[in-house]
Formats: C-alpha cells, structure tokens, sequence
C-alpha cells in the first residue's frame, strides 16, 4: 500500500481535469466549506506541494524549509492551475529520486518520500473537490481516483483504515478521514490529524 510518484501522476491528473474547465468562473467564491476563496486554496495548494517537495529533497530534521511560494497578484485561474500542476510533478520528481530511508521534518511526524507522496495527493484530491464546490455548488461530489484514496488512507490513517476498508468507498472514507462528511454510524470528525511518521519508524521507537 506504499504511496508513490505513478500515485501523485494520477492525483495531478484528476486535479488538472477537474479545474480546467472551471478557469471561466470567479475565483474569489468560497471554496467549499473552507474559510478561503478558490483562489486562495490553489494557492495554498501550490504552496504546499512545493514545500514537501523542499523537505523530500533537502531532509531538515525540526523544520520546514522556510520560504512561502505565492502566485502573482494578476494570475488568472489558468495560471494558478499551471501553479499547482508544476508543484505537484516538482513534488513526483522528488519522490522518485528520492531513497526508501530518507526522512524529513512535518508536523505529524518526520515523515519518508511515500508520507509525503500520499500527503500531496490528499491536498490534491481534496482540495481540488473544495474549488470545485466553490464553482459548481455545494452538493458536487468529484469521483477521485480509488486506488490511490486506498492507499492514502492506509497511509495517513492507519488507525482508522481497517475498519473502513470494506465499509465506504476508499474515495469516502478519505473524505471522512479528513472531515469533509459523516459516514453510517461515524458522524464528521471536528478534529483530525493524519500520521507523517512511517509505522515502521513508530515501532521501532514504541517502548
């Protein structure tokens, strides 16, 4: 279930689909339930992608490589989608190049290239559904890659994984994980965290 490039090629992809057709509309909408605008989230999208594109390749141990990647005043969102996708296929290459050993700094554990692999690819699916709400209403509901949801899920919720795999669709029970919706008997989480740290790193470490 290790989380890959070929995984972030395809999360890139479904993104790049999914907000192409929407550069017509108006960006300054609220994106989804977020408290930002869709512009403002492809450009935090950006951000993040080029920053753990920056730890994979650069390994700090306590701390992010420090720099903030904005787009520019007069971008169009065309020019933000651009954004995204070179951030996103920077993050891929660095992961591809990168050893199965390499570690470095995030704040839910010091995280390998397949954490911060599965990490972009949850940015990419879930905020890619957040811009498309913004533009299309409320109620859109993308379908994201299954495959790669399973293994994201498995990746960054490994506590929770087990007893969803079987019971939601891989593509909802990452939005569960993430809290975007309830499921049957699981109300929506208020608060989550997903888990950087490879497991094994975790029992070597356990007492």
């Amino acid at each position: 279930m290790t989380v890959t490039a070929a995984d972030l090629d395809e999360a890139i992809g479904f993104a790049a689909a999914t907000l192409g057709p929407l550069g017509d509309g108006d960006w300054t909408r609220p994106a989804g339930e977020l408290d930002w605008d869709c512009r403002a989230t492809a450009e935090h999208l950006g951000d993040v992608l080029l920053s753990y594109a920056s730890q994979v390749v650069s390994g700090p141990a306590d701390h992010y490589v420090r720099f903030l990647a904005t787009a520019d005043a007069g971008a169009s969102p065309a020019d933000l989608l651009e954004f995204v996708v070179a951030a996103g296929r920077l993050l891929a290459s660095a992961v591809r190049t990168a050893g199965p050993q390499a570690r470095a700094y995030h704040p839910s554990g010091s995280a390998d290239p397949a954490g911060f692999a599965a990490m972009g690819c949850a940015e990419l699916l879930m905020h890619a559904e957040d811009i498309a709400r913004g533009q299309r209403g409320q109620e859109t509901v993308l379908d994201a890659p299954g495959e790669v949801c399973a293994r994201v899920v498995a990746r960054l919720f490994p506590e929770q994984e087990p007893a969803l795999r079987g019971a939601a669709t891989a593509w909802d029970a990452l939005r569960w994980c993430t809290g975007r919706i309830a499921l049957p008997g699981r109300p929506r989480r208020g608060e989550w965290a997903w888990h950087g740290e490879p497991l094994e790193d975790s029992s070597r470490t356990r007492p």
